[in-house]
């Protein structure tokens, strides 16, 4: 693992409870539309966030027994937790239907293997992407000014000309050009270390060219764009599954 990670997986291996909160902010949403997708109807939105809290709270109990040799990518560790925490809740469900008690099963570490029969398809894969680009995003955020941000937002997430950001903000279109261009470096630098932190296999950690995320300006904002708007997406039905339960 890089520097990055390790620094990461020490704090969880601390118990520090802003890495395990980080976790969920970043992660918590991509694991509750896989959940949802699994449960098929058979589980509520309240069981979908406990198996989610389950599912991180051993992500952070097991970092001990993680081994980087064998392999596993971040995402597939994740998917194997969380299967195994579904299959848990569902057993004991049937457990109580026929009235009897059941040991809960012990956690293993065959979410390491390489082969562990976790299927991890396309589009959960493309959803941890998007997390950790997203996350990058919300890093960067608050370490630049307010305007420079708002700059880079109404010119890349909303899409609008140089000319209409800075008629709509007061300044040049000059001014727009440096406040996009500090924005986009600081971007690159928080979006190479949260993939870093993020990844565990050099698989993951390139991912970040095949996404479109180029050298090229034009090409890094397109494609950043993209990721963020489907990301809002998912937060946002995430946010609404949630509000409809309570």
């Amino acid at each position: 693992m890089n520097t990055l990670t390790t620094s990461f997986v020490k704090r969880l291996r601390d118990r520090d409870d802003a890495a395990w909160f980080e976790l969920w902010e970043v992660f918590g949403p991509v694991l509750r539309v896989q959940l949802s997708k699994w449960g098929r109807g058979r589980i509520g939105v309240e069981t979908v966030r406990d198996l989610t809290q389950e599912t991180l709270a051993a992500l952070s109990d097991s970092i001990d027994r993680y081994d980087p040799t064998r392999g596993a990518r971040f995402s597939t560790w994740l998917l194997a937790i969380a299967k195994h925490a579904l299959g848990d809740e569902i057993d004991r469900r049937m457990a109580l239907k026929r009235g009897a008690g059941r040991k809960a099963i012990a956690f293993d570490e065959r979410y390491m293997a390489k082969a562990s029969g976790i299927d991890a398809d396309r589009v959960y894969e493309q959803n941890v992407f998007r997390a950790k680009v997203y996350a990058a995003i919300r890093k960067t955020e608050p370490e630049v000014d307010f305007l420079q941000f708002q700059v880079y937002r109404m010119r890349v997430f909303d899409g609008q000309s140089g000319k209409q950001v800075a008629e709509q903000l007061g300044v040049s279109e000059p001014t727009v050009s440096r406040h996009l261009q500090r924005v986009r470096d600081l971007l690159r630098r928080r979006l190479a270390e949260t993939i870093a932190t993020y990844s565990f296999t050099k698989e993951e950690q390139r991912e970040v060219q095949r996404a479109g995320l180029s050298d090229d300006d034009l090409m890094f904002d397109d494609a950043l764009g993209e990721i963020y708007h489907q990301q809002s997406r998912l937060i946002l039905e995430d946010e609404a599954a949630a509000s409809q339960a309570f």
